[in-house]
């Protein structure tokens, strides 16, 4: 049985408060010039912000949307993927990458991760654009903060004529080769849910891309499909980034690469410290064409996770499961054929990965403490 550290400590996976006092007064003062305004859907505030974002991510165009979510749809909805098409995209995600693909009436072609950077294999892709005859796009996930190995992607894409889009919910400002996440593929989908490393007091998301007639057709499908009011050239969605949550992002996004600087640093000490400790986890992997990983997660893999989850909870430190279960092995994905069995890397992670806290806020003794735990509960 794991012996018990010597103090306990509560340390939660993420601590937005901390975050939020070293901004409140400006947020404040934002937020309540917006309400002055009565000005509260799309304007200025949201621009500001679209060009904002456009020139962190290094593109020309950037789009506000409601969610991370509406971002992958409306990226697939531009793109007219539709009934009987199939997307290529990984079981190991967020439930809105597969389920957006779905909603379309389209067809989710699975592939199978790597086991260090937890991304879509490539040569699985490979694998899968053989197979299938129907696939219209390949949908990559830049999971928990680093890019999917794109170069050889995007090739791959390029032969068969078939746009990328890159689900970046969790990784802006993080980097493949120098390039950031958003401009790679043709179309780029972010995501401001507060959790995120640059979240919103709410609801928020982001499309990018460098082709001007994309982006005329994404600033459109946002607002029912119109380019003038009362005139619609296609069937859209209402998917408007408020002004209230564009007002604090651009104060967040100030801060977003001393922040990111933060986690990064964590997650460095993390791996010094797992390592001297001889702690039988594995731990994330940087890639060299991983030019720049900005740590939405930081996620072990070892064995007994429930128990060690569980452990970790007793002793103050929050963690959390991404994901429990491979989208292939949902329920409402189990029409598409699939069993257990067919991704062994994504079903090994669901059952082994951990997330610990590596928000910036986080100091260096905390650290230590939860690896000091981690060593307690394996030896």
């Amino acid at each position: 049985m794991a012996a018990t550290p010597v103090s306990l400590r509560n340390i939660p996976l993420l601590d937005l408060k901390a975050q939020h006092r070293s901004i409140r007064d400006q947020v404040l003062a934002e937020v309540t010039r917006v309400i002055d305004s009565q000005k509260f859907i799309l304007g200025d505030d949201v621009k500001s912000l679209e060009s904002e974002i456009a020139d962190y991510c290094s593109t020309k165009h950037a789009i506000g949307c409601a969610s991370g979510s509406d971002a992958l749809l409306l990226a697939l909805m531009t793109l007219e993927i539709g009934p009987g098409d199939e997307v290529i995209t990984t079981p190991y995600t967020f439930f809105a990458t597969v389920g957006a693909i779905s909603r379309l009436g389209a067809i989710p072609v699975l592939a199978d991760v790597e086991s260090d950077t937890f991304n879509l294999d490539v040569a699985k892709v490979g694998d899968a654009l053989a197979k299938h005859s129907r696939v219209r796009a390949i949908l990559p996930v830049h999971l928990f903060g680093g890019c999917v190995d794109m170069a050889p992607l995007c090739s791959l894409a390029a032969e068969k004529g078939i746009p990328v889009i890159e689900d970046a919910a969790q990784s802006i400002g993080s980097e493949y080769n120098g390039r950031r996440a958003g401009s790679i593929g043709q179309i780029g989908c972010f995501s401001f849910f507060p959790s995120k490393n640059l979240g919103a007091y709410g609801d928020g998301g982001m499309l990018t891309t460098n082709d001007d007639t994309l982006a005329e057709k994404l600033r459109a499908l946002r607002i029912h499909g119109t380019r003038r009011k009362y005139y619609h050239d296609w069937v859209g969605v209402n998917s408007r980034l408020d002004a209230l949550q564009a007002a604090v992002l651009r104060i967040k996004l100030q801060h977003l690469d001393e922040w990111t600087e933060g986690r990064r640093r964590n997650a460095n000490l993390y791996r010094q410290i797992i390592r001297d400790l001889r702690i039988p986890v594995a731990v994330p992997v940087e890639k060299p064409y991983q030019s720049r990983h900005i740590y939405n997660q930081f996620v072990i893999v070892g064995e007994r996770r429930n128990e060690l989850q569980a452990y970790l909870k007793e002793n103050g430190i929050g963690t959390e499961v991404y994901y429990p279960l491979p989208m292939h092995l949902q329920t409402c994905f189990l029409n598409l054929g699939y069993q257990a069995g067919n991704f062994p890397v994504s079903e090994r992670l669901a059952n082994q990965s951990l997330a610990l806290p590596v928000y910036p806020e986080l100091q260096p003794d905390d650290i230590q403490f939860v690896c000091d735990t981690l060593k307690h509960f394996y030896c």
